[in-house]
């Protein structure tokens, strides 16, 4: 005898079945959600452990530093305006430094003060850019990399010793990793400023920003790293006379001594960009004469960057900042 059907059954059925089937596709989706976002997790950690290492390797570095230039490594890594020239006594294989560092500067009185400022060194030319200096009896602000051949090591003292000012300029110049975060560029940073206080026994307190702050390469809004250094009372400088010699062209003599000079009368502080790099011989070429040009002007004298130069600055600090 057949069974009889019961009503609604067959409909029944396939309404368990279609639960059943979403029960598992969702069972399924959770667990493909799990993993996926379970990998993004284990590289993320990774990444960050990278780089939480990579801070704390920085920040050794520095404290070894600090301690064998006879530093506080309790007090601030980086101290205050005061310390633009920090004391390096116990320093070891950097004598005579002293002396030429931590004396007394007097600021001239001028209607026109000049600085002439030299980022990307030191290069093969550092010592004939020193030569020329010292010529004329000028010092010069030099803002340098995180180069560690012996020959950059040794130029880099040789600034130092003869009485120029350094200034930080980024440890890599590599735009895309200093200005990918914060964290970034501090790390950045504390190589540059450990590198500096290593080999002279200086604590910089100055800082140039690769392609200026005003650079259009960097995604963040650059007015937080102006922060950051903000907050390790560090003061960065810009210029408002560049030279022209950092462009892909390699620009004459003449050129180059026409656009270092002709504006300086419109300044009471005028910051002029050149480049202490092996690809640019014109600007040591240029460099007796635009000096010249200078000093024969009326009212004029040129300086290195202290704590009392006026900062030419393209942007302002965030509202945020102290």
């Amino acid at each position: 005898m057949k069974k009889e059907q019961i009503p609604g059954e067959d409909a029944r059925r396939r309404r368990v079945k279609r639960l059943k089937k979403g029960i598992v596709l969702s069972v399924l989706v959770w667990m493909l959600l799990s993993a996926g976002l379970g990998v993004v997790l284990f590289y993320r950690v990774n990444a960050l452990s990278r780089q939480l290492a990579d801070t704390q390797d920085n920040l050794h570095q520095l404290l070894e530093a600090m301690s064998r230039t006879g530093q506080d490594t309790v007090s601030q890594p980086v101290r205050t305006k005061n310390h633009l020239e920090a004391s390096i006594a116990g320093a070891e294989g950097l004598e005579g430094l002293a002396d030429s560092l931590t004396a007394e500067r007097e600021v001239p009185q001028a209607a026109h003060k000049v600085y002439l400022t030299f980022d990307d060194g030191p290069s093969k030319y550092t010592e004939d850019i020193l030569d020329i200096l010292d010529e004329y009896d000028v010092k010069a602000t030099f803002f340098v990399l995180g180069k560690e051949d012996g020959h950059s090591v040794e130029m880099l003292r040789e600034i130092a010793r003869r009485g120029h000012t350094i200034g930080m300029h980024s440890y890599s110049h590599k735009y895309a990793d200093i200005y990918q975060s914060v964290e970034d560029f501090s790390a950045d940073f504390y190589r540059i400023y450990s590198y500096i206080l290593e080999n002279t026994g200086i604590q910089s307190t100055c800082y140039r920003f690769p392609g200026g702050s005003s650079n259009t390469v960097s995604d963040l809004d650059m007015r937080i790293f102006a922060d950051f250094l903000e907050e390790r009372e560090v003061v960065f400088y810009d210029w408002n006379i560049s030279s022209g010699d950092a462009g892909s062209t390699l620009l004459d003599v003449d050129t180059l001594v026409e656009n270092a000079t002709a504006d300086i009368s419109k300044h009471g502080t005028s910051i002029i960009l050149m480049h202490d790099a092996a690809s640019r011989p014109t600007t040591v070429e240029a460099l007796p004469e635009i000096i010249e040009n200078i000093l024969a002007m009326e009212d004029t004298v040129i300086l290195p960057i202290t704590e009392d130069t006026t900062p030419i600055q393209h942007i302002r600090r965030s509202e945020g900042g102290n």
